[in-house]
């Protein structure tokens, strides 16, 4: 897999699968399997034993399942708009990714 253009933190919108349409922020990159957990998307049910020494309680506990990056694209943070990602160096020398639906800068 190639380096990923989207990062923990980033708003996202869902554009395949059962949940598309739904927006999200990042939780987790997976980078080796190429995918990613965006929160209140691809939820799941698992039966979770109880573990009194790690605290869990056990039951039925729904969760975020990971999702293809591919099926994931960066809303950009002007314009409210779903974009690609593209990486440019400003002036200063910092490399920095942008929305290219309208050329906002998503790193702060």
């Amino acid at each position: 897999m190639g380096g990923f253009k989207i990062k923990k933190g980033d708003q996202v919108l869902v554009i395949a699968g059962k949940d598309r349409g739904k927006k999200g922020k990042v939780l987790r990159v997976d980078r080796q399997r190429g995918r990613v957990v965006v929160e209140h998307v691809n939820m799941i049910k698992r039966h979770t034993r109880p573990n009194p020494r790690a605290g869990v309680q056990g039951g039925i506990v729904e969760r975020e399942a990971p999702i293809h990056i591919s099926n994931v694209m960066v809303i950009s943070p002007d314009s409210g708009r779903p974009s690609r990602v593209g990486i440019k160096v400003l002036e200063d020398g910092r490399r920095v990714r942008y929305a290219k639906v309208d050329g906002a800068i998503l790193d702060q």
